[in-house]
């Protein structure tokens, strides 16, 4: 297969999670921040807003291959950070699949903040 129809492909299935987890999160914000306080996050309300638009707007310039390199970056860092914040629990085998979960994404985000995002996204378009 064509390495940027692989690429497409792989932008697709990493910025699906995100896209839809941003959007539900800026669509229930009480919710949202109310999830948030349970891990006392500083300011949930206004954690909730950043975290959801870091992962729709990210997700999304992921997805079209906009600015594809430091969006992969934002996210990598993103997904990282969130493991360490909300997947700690090993004892809990979800909890530890969720961490696994996480750092794997993170691996993808970084092959994209390395490779780009090929000649199918509006980054191949500019060049």
């Amino acid at each position: 297969m064509p390495a940027n129809i692989v690429l497409l492909v792989a932008r697709i299935l990493l910025a699906i999670i995100f896209i839809m987890s941003g959007f539900g999160k800026l669509t229930d914000i009480a919710g949202t921040a109310s999830y948030f306080t349970g891990y006392g996050l500083p300011m949930p309300t206004a954690t909730a807003v950043i975290v959801g638009l870091i992962e729709l707007l990210g997700g999304l310039a992921v997805l079209v291959g906009f600015q594809t390199r430091i969006a992969a970056w934002v996210l990598a860092i993103f997904a990282v950070a969130s493991a360490l914040v909300a997947h700690t629990d090993f004892a809990d085998q979800m909890q530890m699949i969720n961490f696994l979960k996480n750092l794997a994404m993170a691996g993808g985000f970084l092959a994209l903040a390395v490779q780009g995002a090929g000649s199918i996204s509006v980054d191949g378009r500019r060049r």
